[in-house]
């Protein structure tokens, strides 16, 4: 009876953390847990494009591998996807919505574009909903692509979607309407990148910060995918670590790259300092 107990737990406990999206993997998006995996969740209320700063999560890259972008000899000077994200307006989301498996096949047309503007910027593999593993692209469809509809209802459109939104708002040329160059490593007045983007693109942006770097910034749409503010209120900053908030001032830092080709480490994953893998939300 009791290694029943202590089992029925353990797998409690494992599954408090996918919920949470903090097994294996999280960007530390919240530290409140999203809808229970496996529960009914309601239809989510607008969609987040998170797009990172690879300048910001590349200076920390100490190993190489063929997966991470950060290893290519050319440094990215851009603003890579995360994900695309259903969310609620109370600041939380759902979460693995649907028991599916990925599968890359679907994906091949969509290949060359992944790799470019969406690569993993890390070489740890990542959580999938149900207790397994896999590439970047497989934990951002099961956990958040199941999530999407009635508005994406397939793999294959889920990902045609975020890059079709990306390319649409070009956050690069966005910031330099207002004299706000990414490629420089000044610091700019975090007010001004807000208001160049409102303008630009007809909504707030949420905009993460590390150490006072932007990390991470987040274009949002209404479920008809028009332009709409991203939560900038309580309902956001309640689940944002204090850590991932931005001075007054931030700037969009460069990397030296570690070729991987000339690269003798070896290769392991990066960890957070917490001991869970950094990367994906």
């Amino acid at each position: 009876m009791a290694t029943a107990t202590a089992t029925t737990a353990c797998l409690l406990a494992v599954w408090s953390l996918v919920a949470a999206g903090l097994f294996g993997t999280g960007l530390a998006r919240s530290s409140v847990a999203p809808a229970a995996v496996g529960k009914e969740q309601r239809e989510f209320d607008y969609f987040a494009l998170a797009l990172q700063w690879p300048g910001t999560i590349c200076s920390s890259t100490r190993h190489c591998c063929a997966v991470n972008g950060c290893c290519r000899s050319e440094a990215l000077h851009t603003f890579t996807i995360h994900g695309l994200w259903p969310d609620y307006d109370d600041g939380t989301w759902p979460s693995c919505c649907r028991h599916t498996s990925f599968d890359m096949d679907k994906l091949t047309p969509l290949k060359p574009a992944l790799d470019k503007y969406w690569p993993s910027l890390y070489c740890s593999s990542s959580s999938t909903c149900f207790s397994g593993r896999g590439a970047f692209w497989a934990h951002e469809w099961e956990k958040h692509g199941t999530c999407s509809a009635p508005v994406v209802h397939e793999e294959l459109q889920y990902f045609t979607a975020a890059i079709d939104l990306y390319l649409k708002y070009n956050v690069t040329e966005m910031l330099a309407t207002g004299d706000i160059l990414v490629s420089n490593g000044k610091e700019y007045a975090l007010s001004d990148v807000i208001d160049t983007i409102k303008h630009a693109f007809g909504g707030s942006p949420q905009i993460i910060c590390k150490k006072g770097s932007v990390e991470e910034l987040r274009l949002c749409f209404t479920k008809d995918l028009k332009p709409r503010d991203c939560l900038t209120t309580s309902a956001m900053y309640k689940n944002l670590s204090k850590s991932k908030h931005c001075p007054k001032k931030i700037s969009l830092p460069t990397y030296d790259p570690i070729v991987l080709t000339n690269s003798t480490l070896e290769i392991v994953p990066e960890a957070s300092d917490n001991g869970l893998y950094f990367y994906t939300s």
